[in-house]
């Protein structure tokens, strides 16, 4: 057996905070993989959520909830050896300041982190279009060793509601964060 993951998920103000609620649900079912899981949202994330989901059900989040000023959070250093950092939903703003290398919060302090240790960041873009300006800091963030993984679900699955059409992203970004899940693979089921 794999040693168990220390990762860390930040939620940002983009729309679909749906993904960031089956990812939650997910890495719960994941508990035997996972060492630590440290959460930070933004402010604007729990507007989004609350407006979008009608809940405040992030409160019950049961991950240790680190507030977006704390450069005492032990992944706002490459010592803590998280291994893999997800930001979902990721806004554009949030790419920018990454991209651009300002570490002004505890989001963009452990993605700065995640980079220079040469750890798996992981983007989950949900605007569209996009401009090049957008198109230029996704560049950025790859040559620099990120993974833009936008939230573009898939369909081959027929997925039969929301909830299980947000896994299909979520599952691809469990799968690039290194863990082990039980999802649909093409090829792999009936039907395709």
């Amino acid at each position: 057996m794999n040693a168990k993951q220390k990762i860390v998920v930040a939620v940002t103000g983009a729309s679909g905070s749906i993904y960031a609620k089956v990812l939650f649900e997910k890495l719960g079912q994941l508990s035997e993989q996972l060492e630590t899981v440290g959460v930070v949202m933004s402010d604007n994330a729990k507007d989004v959520w609350k407006y979008e989901l009608g809940n405040t059900d992030y409160e019950k989040i049961n991950y240790k909830m680190y507030d977006k000023g704390d450069f005492f959070a032990p992944f706002a250093s490459g010592s803590s050896k998280f291994a893999a950092m997800i930001i979902c939903p990721c806004s554009m703003g949030t790419l920018a300041r990454i991209a651009s290398g300002i570490s002004n919060d505890l989001v963009t302090r452990a993605a700065d982190v995640m980079l220079k240790e040469r750890r798996k960041l992981i983007l989950v873009l949900r605007d569209t279009p996009y401009s090049l300006i957008h198109i230029n800091n996704m560049k950025t963030v790859t040559e620099a060793g990120g993974i833009i993984c936008p939230a573009s679900p898939s369909f081959y699955s027929k997925p039969a509601d929301f909830n299980a059409l947000a896994s299909t992203v979520v599952d691809r970004i469990l799968d690039l964060a290194g863990l082990n899940i039980s999802s649909y693979r093409w090829g792999e089921n009936k039907g395709n």
